[in-house]
């Protein structure tokens, strides 16, 4: 979940001093013992996803910059905002710092039904596809097109989260090529992409399902970009915004 639209969180509340944790991640308070397992894992995830990048980002003529991750519990103070565990793991681009509750990874599991290491992997690398995103300009370019065409901003929104999935199979097809991807990897981050479309989100939530509201995109949509990425291992494969889109998903 991207929060690029400018919205204005008026209750900001003050956070603690954040504690360094391994992989340039940080928390406000102290974890336990599963929870150091999970930030352990996390950081593991960050870096490799952004070795990746350093060694495969798309333009010669700049370098890929390292983002922060922020692990916290039920509510963070950003500089897009205040958010809350309900939002969902964020990429904030004014801070260029990646934004996870360590509670999402457990309703991933128990309440989307998508568990697994690489469920979780996944959530980070589409989190840092928005920071890529950032370094190259495109979301800048995108809230441009928003403000001149209010009208197309939730399509936009889609087309840039799908983005941000095929860049995570990207690095999925990075870690196959490393040899580093055990059986039923690939599954599970399958899983976690279609647990978390926007249309078996609304069902989920009994109400009906409406692709005008949709911000980041159905089940098979973001299915399909992940392993777009993932089968062909390139950026360039990841043109979601010169593509026409299948409303119905």
């Amino acid at each position: 979940m991207s929060l690029i639209t400018g919205q204005d969180f008026l209750a900001l509340l003050d956070q603690g001093p954040e504690s360094p944790l391994p992989g340039g991640t940080s928390t406000p308070r102290q974890t336990s013992p599963e929870e150091e397992k999970l930030v352990d894992f996390v950081s593991f995830v960050l870096d490799d996803v952004q070795g990746t990048w350093h060694t495969g980002f798309p333009q010669s003529d700049k370098r890929y910059q390292d983002a922060k991750l922020v692990l916290f519990t039920d509510a963070v103070r950003s500089n897009c905002g205040f958010a809350e565990s309900a939002m969902g793991p964020f990429y904030c681009p004014l801070d260029q710092k990646v934004y996870i509750d360590l509670g999402f990874y457990r309703d991933l599991k128990q309440r989307f039904g998508a568990p697994g290491d690489f469920a979780q992997a996944y959530v980070t690398a589409h989190e840092i596809g928005h920071h890529v995103q950032h370094l190259l300009g495109i979301d800048a370019e995108v809230r441009r097109v928003q403000n001149s065409r209010p009208g197309r901003a939730a399509a936009l929104s889609v087309r840039l989260e799908l983005q941000a999935d095929c860049l995570a199979g990207v690095w999925g097809s990075a870690t196959r090529q490393r040899g580093i991807l055990e059986q039923g990897d690939v599954e599970e981050a399958l899983g976690a992409a279609a647990a978390i479309g926007d249309d078996r989100i609304q069902r989920q939530s009994g109400g009906s399902v409406n692709p005008e509201t949709w911000t980041h995109g159905s089940s098979k949509q973001r299915v399909a970009w992940f392993r777009r990425g993932f089968q062909s291992g390139r950026m360039q494969a990841c043109e979601t915004f010169s593509e026409r889109l299948a409303e119905d998903g």
